[in-house]
């Protein structure tokens, strides 16, 4: 009887934790008792994301627990992520309205929220205990969650950059990891060609996703920011911040473009066609030397079903340049500590805050049962007892968001990383967070064109041969200037600027 009791006490607990109204409980004898409630009873959510499996399955693996919790149905409905901007914004502008929810990316939320498409979830935060929002770091909760003062979604995940390398193999050879990117190149040279996994194959230097049409327009700047920004998040990569000009037509991305060009030669024949999937196998199958990709592959090394580089794995920021723009001549100078006042040892690091991490949204159109119930699965998502446990699973592609997921080492050592490896990883990403000199992703209106049409298709076209450097600065900063003229200078710059924290 008393194990009864204490069952009952759980779910009560549970259902109170999800905000949920919870009927009476009766006992109808020592052995009886009444059904529980459920909140929900009959309600389907459908939401929205990308194929994955990353990102989708945890959605999909924790959907028929809450259900058995408050009684909604989650339906999980996947797209290509090449598709998935559009897909939510026809669904919502055209009124069809068969999606109630989405997990996206946040730099696109300005596009749903100006129309009204997206549900203000600012009082619904603010009265949920249970979802423990001051845990959540500043900057997902700022800029992955935050509009206008408002909040417009909930971080499931946090996303930004950094370079991983196989701690065994640098230090077989007395090589430290990649501070500026000429030392990645060197050590991806260093290593290409070399039988890196034991199997008598030649692997490769150097393992970055290229293939367009899915996320790979993230990676260029993740090698240009250093080169471009050096005086702090508010000077911004993207565009001059007076004039709402393209950073994209000078020595400084000139350089970051024969960057990733350069890695091209030190990866697998067919990098061009290789998504983030694609490159992280190689990775955990130890057949690359470093790699260029979110937090993923910190928790995919440490599987034992599918790495064989477990506890061999290093994880930095950024590398920099020792070099960056002068935005008045378009020219490459040295740095000093006027111009890159938060250089590390000379070297000026920029991390990218590519993506900011998938969140959740609701559809404003929707019933109001079933955006109770959305917000209720987000929420569920989202509170420590789940995020903790998704965020160590290297499948789920949910990288760490809560300041508590980086104080407690125990959460990543009883995942199956060595106390070392822990520190390493989580250190590589608060160092990112942590930087006065995060560049943060484009948030403006049509953020989408500008990145996943004009950037990706003009990068590919180089990396391929056929286009020149030139003709893809070109190409990009006239595309881009395109795009501003039409949807209007002023307004562009003021929600740039907006996104920058500039105010004058």
């Amino acid at each position: 009887m008393k194990v009864r009791w204490f069952v009952i006490f759980v779910l009560l607990t549970v259902l109170v934790t999800l905000g949920a109204p919870v009927a009476t409980v009766v006992a109808s004898g020592p052995e009886k008792t009444a059904p529980q409630e459920k909140p929900f009873e009959g309600v389907e959510v459908n939401v929205l994301t990308f194929t994955g499996p990353q990102i989708a399955e945890p959605l999909q693996r924790r959907g028929p627990d809450f259900t058995k919790l408050t009684g909604a149905k989650i339906n999980v409905i996947v797209v290509p992520f090449s598709d998935l901007y559009q897909k939510i914004l026809t669904d919502m502008a055209t009124g069809t309205n068969s999606f109630d929810a989405f997990v996206f990316a946040p730099q696109w939320m300005v596009d749903y929220i100006i129309p009204g498409y997206l549900e203000d979830l600012t009082e619904r935060v603010q009265n949920d205990k249970d979802i423990q929002w001051d845990d959540i770091a500043p900057f997902f909760r700022d800029f992955s969650a935050t509009y206008a003062g408002r909040i417009y979604t909930i971080p499931l995940d946090g996303d930004f950059h950094m370079v991983y390398y196989r701690k065994d193999l640098l230090e077989k050879e007395g090589m430290k990891p990649p501070a500026t990117w000429d030392d990645y190149l060197a050590i991806a040279k260093a290593f290409h060609g070399k039988d890196l996994n034991g199997d008598g194959d030649p692997d490769y230097g150097s393992c970055i996703s290229k293939k367009r049409g899915a996320q790979a327009y993230w990676f260029i700047f993740s090698v240009a920011g250093g080169f471009i920004q050096s005086l702090g998040t508010s000077q911004g990569a993207f565009f001059d911040t007076d004039t709402m000009k393209p950073l994209v037509d000078n020595e400084a991305f000139a350089a970051a473009l024969d960057i990733y060009n350069e890695t091209t030669k030190y990866g697998p024949p067919d990098e061009l066609n290789l998504d983030v999937g694609d490159t992280r196998s190689l990775f955990t199958s130890g057949r690359c030397a470093l790699s260029m990709d979110w937090g993923d592959i910190g928790t995919l090394a440490i599987d034992p079903q599918t790495s064989v580089v477990q506890d061999k794995v290093g994880s930095v920021i950024l590398p920099g340049s020792t070099k960056v723009l002068d935005r008045k001549t378009g020219k490459l100078v040295p740095c000093d500590e006027k111009i890159c006042p938060y250089a590390v040892d000379g070297v000026n690091h920029a991390p990218y805050a590519a993506y900011g991490g998938w969140s959740g949204g609701i559809n404003a159109a929707a019933e109001p049962k079933v955006k109770d119930a959305a917000y209720a699965f987000f929420s569920y998502m989202a509170q420590p007892a789940q995020a903790n446990v998704d965020v160590t699973i290297g499948k789920t592609g949910f990288n760490p968001y809560r300041i508590s997921q980086f104080l407690n080492r125990e959460l990543w050592v009883k995942a199956g990383m060595s106390p070392k490896a822990a520190s390493d990883y989580l250190g590589a990403i608060e160092d990112s967070l942590n930087s006065p000199n995060m560049v943060l992703d484009l948030r403006i209106p049509q953020s989408q064109r500008y990145q996943q049409v004009v950037l990706d298709q003009a990068v590919s076209q180089f990396l391929s041969g056929e286009i020149t450097k030139e003709q893809c600065m070109k190409q990009i900063y006239d595309g881009w200037e395109e795009i501003t003229e039409e949807l209007g200078r002023e307004q562009q710059l003021e929600a740039y600027r907006g996104t920058l924290g500039i105010t004058k």
